[in-house]
């Protein structure tokens, strides 16, 4: 019996329907991602802003502070614990984006996922090429900032969106070789995946978290925040537009500003899994007339050849691809 494809909104429905079926999951693997992203900055911006607070005093007392060579050495030192925790962080979430494909195969069948650990080293075995990867979409994200070039941007970014899912489920292909099959899986079907993009887009980045912010205000959490965060704003001057035809924003406006845009990117980040889902169920769709194997598989004939000399996990990778059998 032939397979019946489904449809971009039945690929959407689905992709809801295993988030949030596994949700509490998805929310522990990705908090440390997401939130020590915004620990590691916010140790930065603190340090550093006690510092420069106490930095007059601390000149009066010890001559030491008088020299810009360690002034500059000191700044460098007080911010390295919070940059290490947001680059571990800020990798952990980007490892995400193939570890979340290869989970898709086994919430494809049970459902439901688990060993997140197996799935993650399947990307982390790939390091320099996942590496490569993001260096071009970098590359491309530059460009994309460029008026000039927003409309074929635009278009490109819609041929480039299932790069991270061939990156997964096709493991022989380099950086490069990702980005065309990318776009010739999408040729042909661009529409339906403009309409997916859309679908995934005004789901994560707009109704989600403006329905959230929307019950922080009815429940005046976000009044405590803002009355938490103004103190601190009243430490810099005020911003004044008047010369834009906008007059001086209050601390206030500020404050309600960056609450809602601090929300905002921690809904749209821990809904990262759900848009890889997503992708990799319009991956599967697309590529069904080609001959695959599961991504643990591929990568442990890769692992066994490449990293021949080096001691390597066998039962981490082959339970991301194997759990399913044993279950059934």
């Amino acid at each position: 019996m032939a397979k019946k494809n489904k449809t971009p909104l039945n690929v959407f429905t689905e992709s809801i329907g295993l988030y949030f079926s596994n949700f509490d999951k998805f929310i522990k693997y990705m908090s440390f991602p997401v939130l020590g992203q915004i620990a590691g900055l916010g140790l930065v911006f603190l340090i550093t802003f006690f510092y420069t607070q106490h930095l007059p005093s601390l000149i009066q007392k010890y001559a030491l502070f008088n020299d810009f060579n360690v002034l500059i050495l000191i700044s460098i030192l007080i911010t390295l614990p919070g940059l290490a925790i947001f680059v571990k962080a800020f990798w952990e979430y980007l490892i995400a984006y193939g570890a979340v494909n290869s989970m898709y195969e086994n919430m494809s069948k049970s459902g439901k996922v688990y060993d997140f650990d197996a799935h993650t080293e399947l990307i982390k075995r790939r390091t320099m090429p996942f590496i490569g990867l993001w260096f071009l979409f970098g590359i491309f994200s530059l460009i994309a900032i460029c008026p000039l070039f927003w409309v074929i941007c635009a278009i490109l970014a819609v041929y480039f969106v299932l790069v991270f899912q061939v990156f997964t489920f096709e493991p022989e292909l380099s950086p490069l070789g990702c980005v065309k099959r990318s776009m010739v899986l999408i040729k042909g079907h661009f529409a339906s995946t403009f309409m997916l993009l859309m679908f995934a887009g005004i789901l994560t980045y707009i109704f989600i978290p403006q329905v959230i912010i929307k019950l922080f205000e009815i429940t005046r959490i976000e009044e405590l925040f803002v009355n938490m965060l103004i103190p601190l704003l009243n430490q810099f001057p005020e911003l004044d537009f008047s010369q834009y035809g906008l007059g001086i924003i209050s601390k206030t406006e500020i404050a309600v500003f960056t609450i809602q845009t601090f929300v905002a990117q921690i809904l749209i980040q821990y809904t990262l899994p759900l848009r890889s889902i997503l992708w990799a169920m319009w991956y599967k769709e697309l590529a069904c007339g080609t001959k695959s194997q599961r991504p643990s598989e591929k990568l442990m004939e890769a692992s066994r050849k490449k990293y021949s000399k080096k001691k390597i996990d066998k039962n981490i990778l082959k339970r991301a691809a194997e759990k399913d059998d044993d279950e059934a």
